[in-house]
């Protein structure tokens, strides 16, 4: 049977072994920020994207990438801060950390939509999600709950293409990737709804 030699040469020096350890940390951490960097584009392009279709705007897929290109530096922004407090948060006993999971899950779309900075996203996203906390909080769970089984899924369809299974495993996961960008934004919308009904005044009383 076939092995693979996983030992290191006994005659690398402590000083080789640790520079080829930077070396993989390197290339790992320049890898995590090339996702990201396209997972913001494609969640971007998504969101803006379905945003001009349920406000029946004409635009196109390249409309909606150089709006998000143009919007880029908030959108990583908003993500870094986003990120930060919601691991001091689960740091803090976890409640807290998925508090501010609830609270800043509608940042993208209002950086999309309607055009603001990465600070105003968080708090727009928390104006929005204010009194609907359980409501919110079931969405994400579903949307989660929905993207982990169709992964799981793709995974067992790629399994039989052996070696080739990253590649079918790469198709499915582009078209699991929308899910949650598109779902967001139209619970976005249904939010907006709601507060623009908290914001009409009740009809008078009748005069009798």
């Amino acid at each position: 049977m076939f092995q693979i030699d996983t030992a290191f040469p006994s005659d690398i020096s402590p000083s080789q072994l640790w520079g080829i350890i930077l070396n993989l940390l390197a290339i790992a951490l320049v890898s995590i920020l090339i996702t990201w960097l396209i997972d913001t584009v494609i969640h971007g392009i998504c969101i803006k994207y379905a945003s001009g279709l349920i406000e029946q705007k004409k635009q196109s897929l390249d409309d909606a990438f150089n709006f998000t290109m143009h919007r880029l530096v908030s959108l990583l922004a908003s993500a870094i801060i986003v990120a930060i407090l919601v691991v001091l948060g689960l740091i803090a006993l976890v409640v807290p950390g998925i508090i501010l999971i609830i609270m800043l899950s509608l940042t993208e779309p209002a950086i999309l939509i309607e055009d603001i900075g990465a600070l105003d996203s968080l708090s727009r996203s928390r104006r929005l999600v204010s009194g609907r906390w359980l409501k919110t909080f079931a969405f994400l769970l579903i949307i989660g709950i929905i993207v982990v089984i169709v992964s799981y899924i793709g995974s067992l369809i790629a399994t039989p293409f052996g070696d080739f299974s990253w590649v079918a495993s790469s198709i499915i996961s582009a078209f699991v990737a929308p899910i949650a960008p598109i779902s967001t934004t139209v619970y976005y919308y249904s939010m907006i709804g709601k507060e623009e009904q908290q914001r009409i005044p009740p009809p008078p009383p009748p005069p009798f």
